[in-house]
């Protein structure tokens, strides 16, 4: 009997897995009676890179300048993994994790993205200063909508 168990648990474990890759979520919790599995994967969030001919210099922006026309192509935008409900802080009254004109070092938390009841801290994939905010606390968002533009 026990090797059954063995068994199902690792295929159970496998379609898990599987379903996190099929889903792009970071991790699933199941639990049942006394059986609990709790299958998690770490994601490391790239944004996109594109390259622009030079453009000539523009005079400095003041510092409550408004997010780009396009931030979705800005070469900084930072894309939600998932879709999700977005937060800009660890919980509601704490501080936000970042505001404009913070710097920011690879790795840093910017927000969570809630996905199926797990809180995705959503790191900075690299340094930089944000220049933008795209989402209010609380707010749906997207698989692939740009939440903070980074410089």
């Amino acid at each position: 009997m026990s090797e059954k168990k063995d068994q199902f648990d690792q295929d159970l474990i496998r379609q898990l897995a599987a379903l996190l890759d099929e889903t792009n979520l970071t991790e699933i919790e199941l639990e049942r009676d006394d059986f609990r599995v709790r299958v998690a994967r770490q994601i490391t969030v790239e944004a996109p890179v594109s390259v622009a001919r030079a453009a000539p210099a523009a005079p400095a922006a003041p510092a409550s300048a408004p997010a780009p026309a396009d931030p979705a192509g800005h070469p900084g935008a930072v894309p939600s993994p998932m879709v999700g409900t977005a937060y800009r802080a660890a919980e509601p009254g704490a501080r936000n994790f970042v505001e404009v004109g913070d710097t920011v070092n690879a790795g840093d938390t910017l927000v969570i993205v809630e996905a199926m009841k797990t809180m995705n801290q959503i790191p900075s994939p690299r340094s930089g200063r944000v220049t933008a905010i795209l989402v209010e606390d609380g707010q749906p968002v997207e698989y692939g909508e740009p939440l903070v533009v980074l410089e």
